[in-house]
């Protein structure tokens, strides 16, 4: 938690102090009154005391009240925007560090951690600095400074009132022993009720088609009532606390009293009033000694859980991306659009077989490379090393000549256009979707957008819709069917006008006919730009200059279509399964 606070800015540390200076003048004005309650004690006991002198004692009580309620409103309005303006600066900083991460971190953390990290773990850290920038300064300035009031009072209350904090210590200490290691289970129950939740609402159309809907239900109820138990389990041990330290605070007053009573009977009559008088006042600043450990109750009942997000918070934000930014800023201009592979190995963090091998192989400009190859095969992962998604272990993937990992990601991802096999859309409308992000240059214009849209055989669906290019697309382009999502997606890469293609099994969810005239305008609108398409169709591919067959992550084969045909059985067997003899002929 300390780590994470060293996260304040100097304008909330300004706002603490300010708060400090205010807690400072509440508290003495709190600790002022049993002083005038003893004065009044005394008028009261003192025969030919006078009204006036009681009603002015009164009257200075009312306004250290009426004063320590508004330093109070002062305090709380300081520390709600602290905690308020610490958590918007913990969620920036969380959005900014988990998009500098790789698909390494991510899959680390998971989705649904992260997601949690950046909501439900900064509420508690927020509910957390709200309650203990007031309570934790003012519980010890309030209880030293009461102590000292009672100092001399009276040994047979001090003791009562020792014996009694004791207590109180041990209760609060055995609580937290026993409690604190389900707070943190309880943070991961939530990660994983919240990954049930996101899988059946992603999964919605799968769940239904298969009548899956008691099944899911299941799972969600058996989350549920996981993380329902584990939160049983902390409240009972928290539910402790509060009717103990009502109970030792009334069995305190009580002795307090009860010693008053007994030294009082003993002592000589004109000692009586002073006993009286301190009897009272030690009552009232006892209380005080103890209302710091009633609030630290309540802070001692979100510790734990905030002190579980505050690590889980300092986890993500406290984690190096494994992709490093390079310094080069630009390639060689003599070998632009050129992507090579030399040797390159690569496996997932943590296995312990290659999904990669000793793959090789050049795709100069203006070339069309295809890679195909049976599921698993590793097509995917390969191209996702060039925008370095992931790194590769063993090798060296080069763009114009220079190694990705020499690039800055903005210069390397500039020169790329990426349509990925899971077409993403964002909340917004045809037009924001596909001239999405700034690239490095300048928002595109209606024009360039309208022309992308074109290449993708985009046009007469979009023109169709209801305010055409300024149409709603909905999170996650659920509005849209996936053909259309497709050829938004492919339109987004040519509105950016890039080097390098990259089409991920981009064209799969595309008709025979939409497909061969999409290839077709694309292959005319940007020639002389690399393409590096990903297929499972022999018919999306045979065009291509080169196609690479991968097997088990190996390279099987590489050539055109024909020399394939006759060199390599794999890619004879995929392109046997998909066309007749005589489109195998033609």
């Amino acid at each position: 938690m300390i780590k994470l606070l060293k996260r304040l800015r100097m304008k909330e540390w300004i706002q603490a102090f300010a708060s400090l200076v205010f807690i400072v003048v509440q508290v003495w004005l709190d600790l002022k009154l049993p002083d005038y309650m003893s004065d009044i004690t005394k008028f009261l006991q003192t025969p030919g005391s006078e009204m006036s002198d009681i009603l002015l004692a009164g009257g200075k009580m009312m306004l250290c009240a009426l004063g320590s309620f508004a330093a109070a409103v002062v305090v709380g309005f300081f520390v709600e925007r602290i905690a308020a303006s610490f958590s918007k600066t913990l969620r920036s900083l969380l959005f900014s560090k988990v998009d500098s991460f790789s698909m390494e971190e991510i899959n680390r953390f998971s989705t649904d951690s992260l997601i949690t990290r950046s909501t439900n773990d900064i509420t508690q850290v927020q509910m957390l600095v709200a309650m203990g920038l007031q309570t934790l300064i003012k519980a010890p300035i309030l209880g030293v400074w009461a102590v000292a009031k009672i100092e001399g009072k009276g040994f047979e209350w001090t003791v009562a009132t020792g014996v009694t904090l004791g207590i109180m210590v041990i209760v609060i200490v055995m609580i937290m022993i026993f409690v604190m290691p389900k707070f943190k289970k309880m943070q991961v129950l939530t990660d994983n009720l919240n990954r049930v939740t996101r899988e059946n609402l992603t999964g919605l159309r799968v769940v239904r088609a298969y009548n899956a809907e008691k099944y899911q239900e299941k799972k969600f109820e058996n989350a549920n009532e996981e993380l329902m138990a584990t939160q049983l389990y902390t409240s009972r041990g928290m539910a402790v606390m509060m009717p103990m330290m009502t109970t030792l605070m009334s069995g305190l007053s009580l002795a307090i009293y009860w010693i008053g009573a007994y030294l009082i009977n003993g002592a000589e009559a004109m000692n009586r009033l002073k006993l009286f008088s301190n009897m009272v006042v030690f009552s009232s600043y006892a209380m005080q000694v103890f209302m710091p450990f009633l609030m630290l109750v309540m802070i001692f009942i979100m510790l734990p859980r905030a002190s579980v997000s505050a690590k889980r918070i300092n986890e993500v934000l406290e984690t190096e991306p494994s992709i490093i930014d390079g310094r080069v800023k630009e390639g060689n201009k003599e070998m632009e659009g050129q992507v090579e592979f030399r040797n390159v190995s690569f496996k997932y963090p943590g296995a312990s077989d290659y999904v990669l091998e000793n793959i090789s192989f050049t795709a100069k400009k203006g070339e069309t490379v295809a890679f195909i190859g049976s599921t698993g095969s590793g097509k995917s992962t390969l191209i996702s090393l060039i925008p370095r998604f992931y790194d590769a272990t063993e090798g060296d993937v080069l763009v114009d000549g220079v190694s990705v990992k020499e690039y800055t990601q903005e210069t390397l991802h500039n020169k790329i256009g990426y349509v990925p096999q899971k077409v993403v859309m964002f909340r917004g409308t045809v037009s924001s979707n596909v001239g999405y992000g700034d690239n490095g240059k300048k928002k595109p214009v209606d024009e360039e957008i309208r022309s992308a849209v074109r290449i993708a055989q985009g046009s007469e669906f979009v023109e169709k819709m209801e305010n055409q290019y300024e149409a709603d697309i909905s999170q996650g382009g659920t509005n849209v069917s996936g053909g259309q999502k497709q050829r938004l997606a492919i339109a987004r890469a040519v509105c950016r006008k890039p080097e390098i293609y990259i089409f991920d099994d981009s064209f799969s969810a595309l008709d025979y006919k939409t497909d061969r005239v999409l290839r077709s305008t694309l292959k005319k609108e940007t020639s002389g730009v690399t393409n590096l398409i990903v297929a499972q169709r022999i018919g999306t591919i045979m065009d291509a200059d080169k196609i690479i067959v991968l097997d088990e992550g190996k390279i099987v084969g590489k050539g055109t279509h024909k020399e394939l045909l006759n060199t390599c059985e794999v890619y004879k067997e995929i392109a046997m399964s998909q066309l007749s003899e005589e489109e195998l002929i033609s």
